[in-house]
């Protein structure tokens, strides 16, 4: 079984330390004890550690070795209209566990008013959530989470693939990818909110120069076509796996049956 990880805001002269919250959850909950291993990451490079101190509000580590952490085959931002909290926070969720590098809540027409402006105070929690969602998956680093920005701001991204869900339209998202696809590639995601774009915003990310996608017939929540793409941008962009060559057993004896 893998070890657990998690996430340390530093590491200072072989050790680091977890307090707080954090440190009750790993005692009260984890059962962390004095002597076991666990991989630590200060979202940088990923290390072996021993916990050296298991109290109530502090758990530290002594650092054995670094280990080796892979990086994602493809660097994914999600930029996501607000839709109501409760369904944000579980499509960051799930986008963390899904390697997303960067999340972007984006204003739109049709995105309930004032979500905006809430978003700071929410911004600690959802940084929170998409900690634990990291330390589940086993990620060597933490996602960005961006403040809230108009689309207008988003359609100025010139950088790497840009794709927008449209269920109105827009070629199958396979068949938007380029043929030749390279690690670290970076792919931009447009999710928009429930009712969909509207013509103005339509028209407007067609003329930025982002690719209109579509996951198919069925009309989906904004939560679920965000983690459905996420998840064939990640497909597409693995590497292939070289082919199996024939074993000797494989080789035809049809011949030999035949005298």
């Amino acid at each position: 079984m893998a070890r657990r990880r998690f996430f340390v805001d530093a590491i200072e002269r072989g050790h680091a330390r977890i307090t707080g919250e954090d440190a009750h959850h790993l005692t009260r909950v984890l059962r962390v004890e004095p002597g076991q291993q666990f991989e630590i990451s200060d979202n940088q490079n990923v290390y072996l550690a021993e916990v050296e101190t298991a109290r109530k509000d502090l758990v530290s580590f002594a650092i054995l070795n670094q280990i080796g952490a892979e990086a994602p085959v493809v660097h994914t931002a999600l930029f996501a209209a607000l839709i109501k909290f409760e369904r944000f926070e579980w499509m960051l969720e799930k986008a963390t566990e899904l390697g997303v590098g960067e999340v972007t809540p984006v204003q739109t027409d049709r995105s309930e008013k004032g979500l905006e402006r809430a978003v700071g105070k929410r911004l600690a929690r959802w940084q929170r959530i998409a900690r634990e969602a990291s330390e589940q998956s086993r990620r060597a680093r933490l996602p960005r989470i961006e403040l809230p920005i108009d689309l207008a701001d988003v359609l100025r991204d010139q950088e790497g693939y840009r794709y927008a869900l449209d269920e109105a339209g827009g070629q199958p998202i396979l068949s938007a990818f380029p043929e030749m696809r390279h690690l670290r590639d970076r792919v931009a995601l447009l999710v928009g909110p429930e009712g969909g774009w509207t013509d103005r915003e339509r028209s407007g990310i067609r003329a930025s120069g982002w690719t209109a996608v579509s996951l198919g017939d069925n009309i989906l929540r904004a939560e679920t076509a965000a983690l459905a793409a996420l998840a064939i941008v990640n497909a597409a962009w693995q590497p292939a796996a070289p082919k199996p060559q024939p074993s000797n057993s494989s080789i035809d004896t049809s011949a030999e049956r035949s005298l």
